[in-house]
């Protein structure tokens, strides 16, 4: 064996060690024991428990298109629809099709077991609401700090159920599905990998990822569905837009706090539980409180 190869290996293992270690711990939890846990963060768990989501959000759409078109989707869903189209790929199915496939064909490199408990699935149900609580009050400690409390001081009733309710429901339901897998699903795995790339340390890497990810989820929520132009012509405004309106900080603020809230529920319970969160929040918030969310 050459000493001088051996040496570089061993040198390139020690430097990809940490990244490795962030990809088994998000991707490759290899502990096959049914504890509630890990098979929470499994992909067939995720597919499972969100499957009915994904249908009920894509049924919903297909329902009302013929009066409300596509302003149902949501933000996400229309863009990275978009973005398909502008390869080519212009296909209806596709993007939940892209979703489902990212979930199985994780779960096949992961090799992890296809089978799951009952109960995981009402637990992680459980937790969603739990975290959706957590994050209410997080809303409103912000609030109080930024002592605008008309912002969310709203009295909790039944709303009398309209279409216009129909279509905020079904939005909301995709913004918990498509927020998620674009911004945590997708964008946290590949700015962590590039950040290891340029040699940033671990710690470093996911602080950076985190916070980075949370700003641009803030930030898309104030980017029209039908804005034209280029990424970053786009976000320069959008930023600029931001700043020069101090009505908005308030929302900006908390929206960066909640992705920085999802961020770390995607690391430390997985993304099931994450897009249960999201879209049980939003639920609560845009049709039962029926405030801007």
């Amino acid at each position: 064996m050459c000493l001088s190869n051996a040496g570089h290996d061993e040198g390139r293992s020690v430097s990809m060690k940490p990244l490795n270690s962030l990809l088994n711990n998000l991707f490759f939890a290899e502990n096959p024991r049914p504890d509630y846990w890990l098979e929470t963060r499994r992909p067939f768990c995720n597919l499972a428990f969100l499957l009915p989501l994904l249908l009920a959000y894509e049924v919903g759409v297909w329902l009302i298109s013929d009066s409300v078109g596509d302003s149902a989707r949501n933000g996400a869903d229309a863009w990275m629809r978009l973005g398909l189209q502008q390869l080519g790929l212009d296909l209806l199915w596709l993007l939940p099709a892209l979703l489902v496939g990212a979930l199985v064909g994780w779960h096949c490199i992961s090799r992890q077991p296809w089978h799951m408990s009952l109960d995981t699935l009402g637990g992680m149900l459980a937790e969603s609401l739990l975290f959706a609580f957590v994050l209410i009050l997080l809303g409103q400690l912000t609030d109080c700090c930024f002592r605008q409390t008309a912002a969310l001081n709203l009295p909790l009733g039944v709303p009398v159920w309209n279409p216009a309710l129909l279509t905020k429901l079904v939005a909301f339901m995709g913004a918990g599905i498509y927020e998620e897998f674009f911004f945590r699903l997708c964008l946290i795995p590949m700015t962590y990998v590039l950040l290891r790339a340029i040699l940033v340390p671990h710690v470093w890497s996911v602080g950076i990822t985190i916070v980075l990810t949370s700003l641009l989820f803030s930030l898309a929520h104030y980017i029209s569905q039908t804005a034209e132009g280029q990424s970053l012509t786009l976000l320069i405004e959008t930023i600029a837009r931001v700043k020069s309106d101090r009505t908005l900080w308030f929302s900006f603020v908390f929206r960066t706090l909640a992705g920085m809230f999802f961020a770390s529920l995607f690391f430390l319970r997985g993304f099931g539980i994450t897009v249960g969160t999201h879209a049980v929040y939003d639920v609560f918030v845009g049709v039962v409180l029926i405030t801007e969310v």
